[in-house]
């Protein structure tokens, strides 16, 4: 009983608001609505609109699918602070990590259940129903592991907030087991997505032993990136504790992954172009072009400055701690990371083909139109679910007055 009063509860929080939480709510739903209305288009003509074709298969969905799996991993930035060298300022915090790990999980699902062309078989996944064939196949590996981080997070943040809306504090004991083993699970969910990129001995682009160690790198460096702005935000919007000190942690840690991403770019440069063998085509087209054929280079030299610019400014301390600057760090580091694991990733794999043929790819007005849709309903659900947890922690600490 208490549980379905916790619910009806969770949901009078998410549908009252101020106008202001209304009109971004309009917002989102209108992105939802484009992505609706493409997807659509999509479904009923097949990926045929899309620019998506035999010789480039993956393009924007899986660009997204890649960074939004980082974003979902670097949730452990906070948890790792707060529980293994108890830092109490972070642990007020680590919802917020969690909601966000919820929204991108779910994003990240959704951007492959579009790049489907027949998704209504998914059930062939289903045990007992289809064959899932774990753990023969990676896709199998990226299922459970994403489908299993979606639920040790969710079941972790509502535990939390079902004790502070009882009015009584969590039993660390009870969960504690959960976050260590969410801990290790959010590293393996990037390393299973560069696997599924590695495991492809036929693209040369990708088959580098350096492709986990990069991923995971750079998601420390996205995702606390935007939970420095969302983190912010919330300080500003509302009387929720977010003390300077994690923000300080925070940029500290994308300054360190930022050098470790940078580094580890410039070694597998180094080893392509300093060997120059048959295989250095696709990162040669990446950097400088093929043929004339230039549609990623500047995007990349773009990506590279921004993440140039980031390390610039969190590695020297006075323009880290200028809040302006951090912020303009945290969009260059997100902006850099997004062209460098999307696109930058993705494309180039596929290009030149095996055979030689150079066909270039640029996401289309449908391709467009969903990502946006589903950024949409990311973002929809991170601010569902971050105003509950906000609600519910501000009252059980006494800093709102309590519902009547």
């Amino acid at each position: 009983m208490q549980i379905i009063q916790f619910i009806k509860y969770a949901w009078k929080i998410a549908t009252h608001g101020a106008m202001l939480y209304w009109i971004w709510i309009l917002i989102l739903g209108c992105m939802l609505g484009v992505g609706l209305i493409s997807y659509w288009q999509q479904y009923h003509y097949g990926l045929v609109v899309t620019n998506l074709t035999n010789q480039v298969s993956w393009g924007l969905y899986i660009a997204n699918f890649t960074f939004l799996v980082g974003v979902a991993a670097a949730a452990v930035m906070l948890v790792i602070p707060a529980y293994i060298f108890d830092r109490q300022d972070i642990k007020q915090v680590v919802v917020i990590g969690d909601s966000l790990a919820i929204a991108a999980v779910i994003m990240a699902m959704a951007f492959v259940f579009v790049d489907l062309g027949r998704p209504e078989r998914f059930w062939h996944l289903i045990p007992g129903i289809g064959q899932l064939n774990f753990p023969n196949s990676l896709l199998a590996w990226d299922v459970v592991v994403l489908i299993g981080y979606l639920i040790l997070n969710g079941g972790i943040a509502s535990y939390i907030l079902y004790n502070y809306y009882l009015g009584r504090h969590p039993n660390l004991t009870w969960y504690l087991p959960f976050v260590v083993i969410a801990i290790f699970w959010a590293i393996g969910i990037h390393t299973v997505t560069a696997f599924l990129f590695s495991a492809n001995s036929g693209r040369q682009f990708w088959h580098d032993t350096l492709l986990a160690p990069r991923f995971i790198a750079s998601a420390f460096a996205s995702g606390p990136a935007i939970m420095i702005l969302v983190l912010k935000l919330i300080r500003q919007l509302t009387p929720y504790p977010v003390h300077q000190s994690i923000i300080d942690h925070l940029g500290i840690t994308i300054a360190i992954a930022l050098q470790v991403v940078i580094f580890l770019l410039g070694a597998e440069i180094f080893t392509h172009f300093y060997a120059a063998s048959a295989h250095i085509s696709s990162i040669q087209y990446l950097f400088f072009g093929l043929d004339q054929h230039i549609m990623l280079r500047s995007w990349m030299w773009v990506a590279v400055a921004l993440l140039l610019l980031a390390v610039f400014i969190l590695m020297i301390h006075p323009l880290r701690a200028n809040s302006k600057l951090l912020n303009i760090a945290c969009v260059a580091t997100i902006l850099g990371v997004w062209i460098e694991k999307g696109l930058g990733l993705v494309t180039p794999g596929f290009i030149p083909t095996p055979i030689g043929e150079i066909l270039e790819y640029s996401p289309g007005l449908i391709e467009i139109g969903v990502s946006i849709g589903i950024w949409g309903l990311g973002l929809l659900i991170f601010t569902v679910l971050t105003k509950i947890a906000v609600t519910i922690e501000c009252r059980a600490a006494n800093l709102i007055p309590a519902p009547e």
